[in-house]
């Protein structure tokens, strides 16, 4: 995609869903800050220093700190944030800031505040380049202020570095890391550091371009693991290579503790440096003279790290450090079949791991927010994580609407200058039912709807337009894309995703109270309705008339998943189902989900281990982007692609029957359909607490135990039973 000129970007700043206004977090004489030597070029280091004098300690003393694009801060010696920031985006031309409690750290008297900031550079699928490298800092307690301004001292970091080539792919803002010891400031950012840093330029206030405007974190700071032991760690026969076995396919910092000649280097990659069949980051050190300790401080993913040790170098430790969005595991899920307890757990892990600034296709050859792939993760999310895995997705709505388009089209991944496209029916799917109000009415969280109905009511009925018959057009969109695979039916497709956008588009009017918008809404999804079986039923399936291929598979989950088939097809639909296999892993979880709605739960479990079993017989703690590896797999092959997980939502959501009946879970229903497995469990987390459900089937009689949380009730559903509304505690049916 070409450059977006600046006047555009202006326009959608005007345009933007969220009415982001100036930050008065910071004060006035607080000052984006730099370095004259700095020439803000990719990989660029810089250290920021303070001697600051305190009278005393505050109880607390919020320090708000912003920069393009990562930093590391120490106070008086010791770590306080490792890795903050987040990548550049959340508007045209805006910035985040982290909100830190700095009190605990501080001491009466003198204090050092020291920040390491990493400079990008450059943009990626996922992060916009302000041009400038710099740092913002203010912090505010009882009748104290520590501000950035031209007293802190600066100095480019020259011992960070470029590595050669092989380069990151160009989706990638971030660079190959080479660190030269030979140049390290050593002690720079202690206390008794005696040497001196250069002087900082002052370059604009806050909310100034080239920043921009100023917004507050909307997710939690990362989870750190500390430095750790590896589990395995294994020389080659040469001794050049040290593989250093992980506990799972995790975010990690290399660390490594050597003694040394100087001028040697040593190489850190993961077994997934080429994940995705295209090259992403990689680490080097080059030796100084005696015994030394580093950390690489990019964070790269893989099962396994790798250390390459050239002769002259004695390895007297290595360890890694995990990292990660700081929500914990709270769902779980377990049955009598270890096949669907190992493809829950790698659809949890494949979740996790890409989650980061965003949510991520990948964390690898991308770590990209494209919307189709986010769609499925949300889902997944609210049955394994915490509330503060919510957040993310959240975060993602707002960057998608921030950055719509003047002439309504909104795009994806997002924030990117470098490429974004319009993909259509993802974008459909993203505004609709299993996207944006998934997350309003899982999370209990409409916060973002008035933000975001314009914007999503000119895209669905300004960019969208429908036929005589009320049928939506069918459009090309920057990349006409239905699915991975091959017989994609994309005038259905988009017929069912449009109509579940409508749906969606619906209920938020509904809550918004625009009785009008709804009642005009609710007159399209009708018009649909009567006319989608005349058009696309053929006596055995759905099917298009310029679509010439076999019969989509992922075509007539839609048609059950959106409402559109009526109850009298699904015999039929069965037999397209038994026969037809061609979704990727993200249209399978719609198959997989129709089946359970159809009343199929043998045939969906079938059909789930049939696709899965030759992903699920590798030795890899996740999923992959399509049903094999590298000319087997789909779109680059990555062995860790988040649109994977569906199996996830399926297994507690449909099998263990666990779905909310209003916002939150504040009331839910359970409707087990075992199929031919006699026993299940799941955990699902919400705000007032953990649902658990144990489900026993018995000669084709299910009996179930069922916790309930305080401020909540259930609707229990067993076959050839009444429903039962159960009130907060443990209860055992029948």
């Amino acid at each position: 995609m070409k450059k977006i000129p600046h006047f555009f970007v202006v326009l959608v700043c005007i345009l933007a869903a969220v009415q982001l206004k100036a930050a008065d977090d910071f004060l006035p004489q607080s000052k984006w800050i730099g370095s004259e030597h700095c020439q803000s070029t990719p990989n660029t280091w810089l250290c920021f220093r303070k001697t600051v004098h305190l009278p005393g300690v505050p109880g607390e003393m919020i320090a708000n700190i912003a920069v393009d694009s990562k930093y590391w801060l120490w106070i008086n010696g010791k770590m306080v944030v490792f890795e903050g920031g987040l990548k550049r985006g959340p508007a045209p031309g805006a910035t985040y800031y982290d909100q830190v409690d700095i009190a605990p750290y501080l001491e009466k008297g003198e204090n050092t505040i020291a920040l390491l900031v990493w400079h990008f550079g450059k943009n990626g699928f996922s992060h916009v380049n302000s041009g400038t490298a710099a740092l913002l800092f203010c912090a505010q307690g009882a009748n104290l202020s520590i501000v950035s301004d031209k007293s802190w001292q600066c100095s480019v970091y020259r011992a960070y570095q470029n590595t050669e080539a092989p380069f990151p792919n160009y989706r990638l803002s971030e660079s190959n890391i080479r660190f030269d010891a030979r140049k390290e400031l050593a002690g720079w950012n202690m206390p008794d550091f005696s040497g001196k840093l250069g002087a900082s330029i002052e370059i604009v206030a806050p909310n100034e371009m080239p920043f921009g405007k100023l917004v507050a974190r909307p997710i939690p700071m990362w989870k750190n693991g500390g430095l750790t032991d590896y589990p395995e760690v294994v020389k080659n026969e040469k001794g050049d290579t040290i593989r250093c076995r992980l506990p799972y396919n995790c975010q990690i910092t290399p660390y490594l503790h050597v003694k040394a000649p100087a001028g040697l280097v040593v190489g850190m990659l993961t077994d997934n440096y080429t994940g995705g069949s295209a090259n992403n980051v990689r680490a080097e050190y080059i030796t100084r003279e005696g015994e030394q300790e580093y950390e690489s401080f990019g964070w790269m993913n893989g099962h396994e790290v790798l250390y390459v040790v050239p002769a002259g170098v004695e390895v007297l430790g290595v360890k890694y450090r995990e990292t990660g969005y700081n929500a914990d595991m709270k769902g779980s899920f377990a049955c009598d079949d270890d096949f669907y307890n190992e493809l829950w757990k790698r659809s949890a892990r494949t979740l996790y791991i890409t989650m980061r600034d965003n949510y991520m296709d990948c964390p690898d050859r991308e770590r990209a927010q494209w919307w189709g792939d986010e769609v499925n993760e949300l889902g997944e999310a609210f049955y394994v994580l915490d509330p503060r895995g919510w957040q993310l997705a959240t975060k993602g709505i707002y960057e998608l609407m921030n950055w719509q388009r003047p002439d309504g089209v909104i795009a994806s991944p997002v924030p990117s200058l470098n490429w974004c496209k319009e993909l259509p029916l993802q974008m459909l799917a993203s505004v609709g039912w299993y996207g944006f109000y998934t997350q309003a009415f899982y999370s209990d969280d409409y916060s973002f709807v008035p933000h975001i109905y314009d914007g999503l009511k000119k895209y669905l009925h300004e960019v969208w337009q429908v036929d005589g018959q009320g049928m939506p057009v069918v459009r090309q969109g920057d990349w006409s894309w239905g699915d991975w695979g091959t017989d994609v039916d994309m005038e259905v497709l988009t017929t069912c995703w449009y109509y579940l956008a409508l749906k969606a588009e619906k209920e938020f009017a509904l809550h918004l109270r625009k009785l009008y918008d709804a009642n005009q809404i609710g007159e399209m999804m009708k018009r649909i309705s009567a006319a989608f079986d005349a058009r696309y039923w053929n006596g055995k399936a759905y099917r298009s008339k310029l679509h010439n291929g076999e019969t989509d598979d992922r075509a007539q989950a839609m048609a059950v998943v959106s409402g559109l088939a009526p109850v009298g097809r699904y015999k039929a639909l069965l037999k397209v189902f038994k026969k037809e296999y061609h979704a990727s892993p993200y249209m399978e979880k719609y198959v997989m989900e129709a089946l359970f709605m159809m009343g199929e739960p043998e045939f969906a479990l079938k059909r789930m281990r049939d696709r899965y079993a030759k992903m699920m017989s590798y030795p890899y703690t996740t999923l992959f982007e399509g049903w094999g590896i590298g000319a087997e797999g789909f779109g680059g092959g990555t062995i860790n692609h988040a649109w994977s997980g569906g199996p996830l939502t399926i297994l507690s959501q449909k099998l263990c029957g666990i779905e909310p009946l209003a916002p939150g879970f504040k009331q839910f229903r359970v409707a087990p359909q075992l199929g031919s497995l006699n026993k299940a469990s799941a955990v699902v987390p919400t705000l007032y607490g953990d649902i658990r459900v144990d489900i026993r089937q018995q000669d084709h009689k299910l009996g179930i135990q069922v916790v309930v949380p305080q401020g909540t009730t259930a609707v229990v559903a067993l076959p050839g039973s009444k429903e039962k509304v159960l009130s907060p505690g443990t209860h055992i049916l029948p």
